[in-house]
This record gives structure tokens, sequence and C-alpha cells, in this order.
């Protein structure tokens, strides 16, 4: 939480009011995601919904499914969609394209599923700019990569707590205070 730790547990009781008034969304991706980053912006900003985002926003739209935004509680939902921003989201329109147009504007049969989704969300010039992009090598070191990892995370001032996992291998650490 960008060095807000101590707000952890306002956070996850946060978490059960927005759940509620959103109207009890299945706890799963995506829905979890809006759900814990909406409580997370409450908290951090001191006000419930002064800043909402647009996944929520969408959300209480019925662009999530019609069904979410029936059971929201119609203060919150009211709260949330008084904002410009959701006016100009209501707009939107669901591309009505086929899979055959999007594969002939982006690519072409040989382009991969997932290199054809980047492109037609992200755009052309986010995936050329991956593609393009210099690769750190920072972490590459085959040879001794967990050692370098841990290193270069000691060494960050920034970095207060971190938690490593793989299989049945765990390691967490602390920065003492």
């Amino acid at each position: 939480m960008l060095g807000k730790e101590d707000q952890m547990q306002a956070v996850l009781e946060e978490i059960v009011r927005v759940r509620a008034e959103l109207g009890y969304p299945i706890m799963v991706t995506p829905f979890a995601q809006f759900v814990g980053s909406q409580a997370a912006i409450n908290v951090m900003t001191g006000e419930r919904y002064k800043e909402v985002t647009d996944q929520v926003i969408q959300y209480a739209l019925g662009l999530w499914g019609k069904e979410g935004a029936q059971y929201m509680e119609p203060e919150v939902k009211a709260k949330i969609l008084n904002r410009p921003r959701a006016r100009e989201m209501e707009k939107f329109e669901v591309p009505d394209v086929s899979l055959e147009e999007v594969r002939k504007k982006y690519g072409g049969p040989s382009l991969s599923d997932e290199e054809l989704l980047l492109r037609y969300y992200a755009g052309p010039e986010f995936v050329d700019a991956l593609k393009t992009a210099p690769r750190r090598k920072e972490y590459l070191d085959a040879r001794k990569p967990l050692v370098k990892l841990i290193e270069a995370l000691v060494n960050r001032r920034d970095a207060g707590y971190f938690y490593i996992r793989k299989d049945d291998f765990t390691l967490s650490a602390g920065r003492s205070r």
C-alpha cells in the first residue's frame, strides 16, 4: 500500500463496507480487485468514493453485468454516477466486430491470440513499445538469481517487507524499524 501498511486494517474493514454497498459482488477476478481497490482508495483519500476507478463506474453502469448495478445501494450508486467520468462512460457502446475483422486489422492469422488481444485492447503502439524496450538484466543471472534478487531488495531503502514463494519454498523478510 505504498508505504501505508499501517492502514491495512482500515482497508480490510472498508472492503466489507464497499462490498455490501456494491451489492455483494462475487469476490473473484475481476470483482475482488474492484472492491479492494475502491476500499484502498477510500481509506487513502480519507473520503468515501471521493475518487472512483473506471471499473467501479462501469460496474455501476451495468457494463459488467446488469445484476451488479441493480443490487447496489442507491445512494452509493448515485454518488458514483454523478461525476463527469461516469457521464462520459455511459455513452460507451461495445464494439460489434468479428474476430476475423480484428485479425485483419491487427496483424493477420500468424499473430498469437495473446498479442492480438494486447494489440486490440492496449493498442499496437503499446505492444510495439514493449517489444522494443530494453530488457532488464538485473535478475537474469541463472547462476544465483535468488541471491541477486535478495541483495537488490536489501539495498532498497523503500522496501520495508518482501515475500517470495515458489512451490513449497517460502521466504519472507522485513526491515526492523
